[in-house]
C-alpha cells in the first residue's frame, strides 16, 4: 500500500471513485439551495427550517383573515329557509341559463354577476375568467340584500354599496371546491363568505390529486362555524390558494359569497359562447343529480372516490372467493378464471350442457 503511495485503503478506494463525492456535493448544494424540491431531509436542521417556513406563511395567512359571529342560530334558520327557496327555483327552472351552475355534491347559484372558470375556459389557467355580458344571470334577490348584505353593512363587515356579486354554494356531504384564487382581475378585494346549515372548514396551500382524490396537508386549517363570517384579504386572498376539502363537509353545508367586481374586469362576448339566440333565451331545465351523498364519505374520501378499475377488481374477488362452493340449487353460477385471463360462466343445472361464455373486462 505504501508503496503505490496510499495508506489507508480508502484513501484508494476513494480516488477511484471521485464521482461520488462529486455526485453528493451537488447533492447537498441543490438540497441546501432554494428548497423547492428537496427530496429527503440531511439532519433535524432541514427539518426544522421547513418546519419555520410553514409556520411562516400561516401566520401570513391569519394576518389576512378575519372571523366574526354574527348570525343567531334564529336568523340562520331563517337565512337557511330562502336557501332552500333558491333551490327549488332552480330545479324547477326559474333562473336564467348562467344562473345555476351544477356538479356532483355541489350546486352554484350566481346572482349580480356570474363568470366563466374551470372546464367553461376555452383557455385554462388563472388570468382566463371572464364575466358573463350583463343580464345573463339574475339579479340579487331582495332577501340577500335585507338579511344579510344590509346586516353586515350596519356591523361595519363592509362598506354600503360594495357588494354587486352574490353566489350561494350549496355543498352535499363529501362535496368540495378544488384549490383556488378568487380570479384577481375580476374581483376587488375582501372576499367575504357567510356559513349556513353547518360547521365546515376552510384550508389554504392544500394541493388536490384524483383517481383516487386525496389532498395534501393545508398550510393553514381554518374552523368555519354556522353563521360565522369570513373575510379574506392581503395574503391569505391573493398569495395562497384556499379550498374545501370533502372530508370536511360532513354534512349539507351552504355559503353566501358577496364580492365586487372590477370596473375593469374583462367580459365574455356573447357571439364567442357560439350559442344561438334562440338556445340562449330558452329557459334552463330542470336537472339535479342523481348521485346520492354517501353520509360516511367525508370520513374517507379515498374510499368514496378510489379506483374504478381496482374496486371492480376486489369485487370480483370477493365473489369468486364466497362462490368457490358448488351450489346444487338451480341458480347457481360459478366463475373461473383461465390461463389466458378469459372469464368463462358455467351453469350447474345438470340437465343443461356447460356453455362457455366470454365476458368482457372492464
Amino acid at each position: 500500500m505504501a508503496a503505490s503511495g496510499y495508506t489507508d485503503l480508502r484513501e484508494k478506494l476513494k480516488s477511484m471513485t471521485p464521482h461520488r463525492d462529486n455526485y453528493r456535493n451537488k447533492v447537498s448544494e441543490h438540497s441546501n439551495g432554494s428548497g423547492n424540491k428537496r427530496k429527503y431531509h440531511d439532519s433535524e436542521d432541514d427539518l426544522s427550517d421547513y418546519e419555520e417556513q410553514r409556520e411562516s406563511e400561516a401566520r401570513k395567512v391569519k394576518s389576512g383573515i378575519t372571523q366574526v359571529s354574527i348570525f343567531t342560530p334564529e336568523e340562520c334558520a331563517r337565512i337557511e329557509e330562502k336557501i332552500d327557496e333558491v333551490v327549488a327555483r332552480g330545479d324547477k327552472g326559474l333562473y336564467r341559463e348562467h344562473t345555476v351552475d351544477r356538479a356532483p355534491l355541489r350546486n352554484k347559484y350566481f346572482f349580480g354577476e356570474g363568470y366563466t372558470y374551470g372546464s367553461q375556459l376555452e383557455k385554462r389557467g388563472p388570468g382566463q375568467e371572464r364575466l358573463y355580458s350583463k343580464g345573463e344571470v339574475d339579479e340579487i334577490p331582495d332577501w340577500v340584500h335585507e338579511l344579510v348584505i344590509d346586516r353586515l353593512v350596519s356591523r361595519g363587515v363592509i362598506p354600503e354599496g360594495f357588494v354587486n356579486s352574490a353566489v350561494i354554494n350549496d355543498y352535499q356531504p363529501g362535496g368540495c371546491i378544488v384549490s383556488h384564487v378568487d380570479p384577481i382581475h375580476i374581483f376587488e378585494r375582501p372576499i367575504v363568505s357567510v356559513s349556513f346549515f353547518s360547521d365546515s372548514a376552510l384550508c389554504f396551500g392544500c394541493k388536490f390529486q384524483f383517481k383516487p382524490i386525496r389532498v395534501s396537508e393545508p398550510v393553514l386549517y381554518l374552523p368555519v362555524r354556522r353563521g360565522s363570517v369570513t373575510v379574506l384579504n392581503g395574503y391569505a386572498a391573493d398569495d395562497i390558494t384556499h379550498c374545501i376539502r370533502p372530508q370536511d363537509i360532513k354534512e349539507r353545508r351552504a355559503v353566501i359569497i358577496l364580492r365586487k367586481t372590477r370596473p375593469d374586469a374583462p367580459r365574455l362576448d356573447t357571439s364567442s359562447l357560439n350559442i344561438s339566440l334562440s338556445e340562449r333565451r330558452r329557459p334552463l331545465k330542470a336537472k339535479r343529480s342523481h348521485r346520492k351523498a354517501d353520509p360516511d364519505a367525508a370520513h374517507r374520501p379515498r374510499i368514496l372516490e378510489m379506483d374504478k378499475e381496482q374496486h371492480r377488481r376486489s369485487v370480483l374477488l370477493s365473489s369468486r372467493q364466497s362462490r368457490h362452493g358448488n351450489d346444487p340449487s338451480e341458480n347457481s353460477w360459478r366463475r373461473e378464471e383461465d390461463s389466458t385471463g378469459r372469464y368463462h360462466t358455467h351453469h350447474t343445472h345438470s340437465h343443461t350442457p356447460a356453455r362457455r361464455v366470454k365476458m368482457r373486462r372492464h
